[in-house]
């Protein structure tokens, strides 16, 4: 009886860490649907459905929605918006009062990940204590403006979270990594159980 309930309790777990990732990933990806579909309430627009009486839902509508109009502002901005243009615009967000702050922070963060100047593109490890390393992105390297000199700034992601942690370091305590941001994030996030 003993073997048998190992054996269960084995097939449970295997069956647990099969199911568990895509049933997951396929609720984050419903809940994303139906949350941007219930934002826009766009079954209104659809129309009522004849036959039952009922509005019309296209599931991913909305989501479909907005990734054309991120596409087509992406296109408009790439071909349509100068330099200076684009200068402009970030100056008159910057000078709103309350506004500049959420502005500024959404673009640094979004910028740090994607588009031509990625912060989060240079994997390091930092000797915390004697023994014990972190793994984080190095995206200051030289604070001497700030009057630190030696010092830069490193961000340590939180393991299972969005989150993380800014620190000033000795620069001499960081090291290189020798591996891509895109691994070192995902080792970092999966709490270090992602293969290399």
């Amino acid at each position: 009886m003993n073997r048998i309930g190992r054996a269960l309790l084995n097939y449970l777990i295997k069956g647990l860490l099969i199911v568990l990732p895509i049933t997951l990933s396929i609720y984050i990806v419903v809940w994303c649907v139906t949350t941007v579909d219930s934002w826009l309430n766009l079954n209104n627009i659809l129309g009522v459905d004849p036959r039952t009486g009922e509005s019309r839902n296209i599931p991913g509508f909305g989501l479909a929605l907005v990734l054309a109009l991120i596409l087509l502002a992406g296109i408009f901005v790439t071909n349509f918006v100068t330099e200076p243009m684009y200068n402009w615009f970030n100056r008159w967000m910057n000078r709103l009062p309350g506004l500049n702050f959420i502005y500024s922070s959404i673009k640094d963060l979004t910028e740090a990940f994607v588009g031509d100047e990625k912060k989060f593109n240079h994997p390091v490890t930092v000797e915390v204590v004697p023994g014990v390393k972190r793994i984080g992105f190095l995206t200051q390297n030289d604070l001497a403006s700030i009057g630190l000199p030696g010092e830069c700034v490193v961000y340590f992601p939180f393991s299972y979270s969005f989150a993380g942690q800014v620190c000033v370091v000795q620069r001499d305590s960081v090291k290189e990594l020798n591996m891509n941001a895109a691994e070192a994030m995902k080792l970092v996030v999966s709490g270090g159980v992602s293969h290399i």
